[in-house]
């Protein structure tokens, strides 16, 4: 019996390490929304995509690096005519996807204006996977980022993919 239990550890702790990709369908929300930006990138579109980019320029080889290991990149953002035209529940949705691995590390609350949640994908030490909800009244955007992530280098996928910059890097 130790045997066996040995076995299943080894294979175990030796099977990659996925993320998970969440389920980011929302029916009849499109149709809501006055703008929709829908972005579905697996693995081999990342791997295509990444083929464009220089591998001379730094900030395009870090950005190269990450997204080679990448098993996909899904972002959905609406954007609405007004204030409350989508359910907030749908934020909730999404978050009751998130298992126990998955950590908060960023939470912006406004009564006015935006929320922000940024959640990791923690196994051990390293980052698997990345969550963005951004819920404004007009806007609702959600970035989920499946794979091993560089935390170091995480910052040069902003604006890249689809992925909206959260810093104010590069701005006055």
């Amino acid at each position: 019996m130790r045997k066996y239990l040995l076995f299943f550890l080894l294979i175990a702790t030796a099977a990659p390490i996925h993320a998970q990709k969440l389920s980011l369908d929302f029916p009849g929300l499109s149709e809501k929304a006055s703008e929709v930006v829908d972005i579905t990138l697996d693995a081999q579109m990342l791997r295509l995509a990444s083929k464009f980019l220089s591998a001379t320029d730094t900030d395009e080889r870090d950005v190269r690096d990450i997204v080679g290991k990448l098993e996909g990149i899904y972002v959905r953002s609406y954007e609405f005519d007004k204030d409350g035209e989508y359910d907030r529940a749908l934020v909730d949705r999404v978050r009751s996807q998130l298992g126990s691995s998955w950590k908060k590390i960023v939470n912006v609350r406004s009564k006015k204006h935006d929320n922000a949640e940024i959640y990791l994908d923690m196994r051990g030490d390293q980052a698997v996977g990345l969550v963005v909800i951004a819920a404004e009244p007009r806007q609702l955007t959600i970035v989920n980022i499946v794979g091993p992530i560089d935390l170091d280098k995480l910052s040069h996928l902003e604006g890249e993919f689809g992925i909206p910059r959260m810093s104010k890097k590069g701005q006055p």
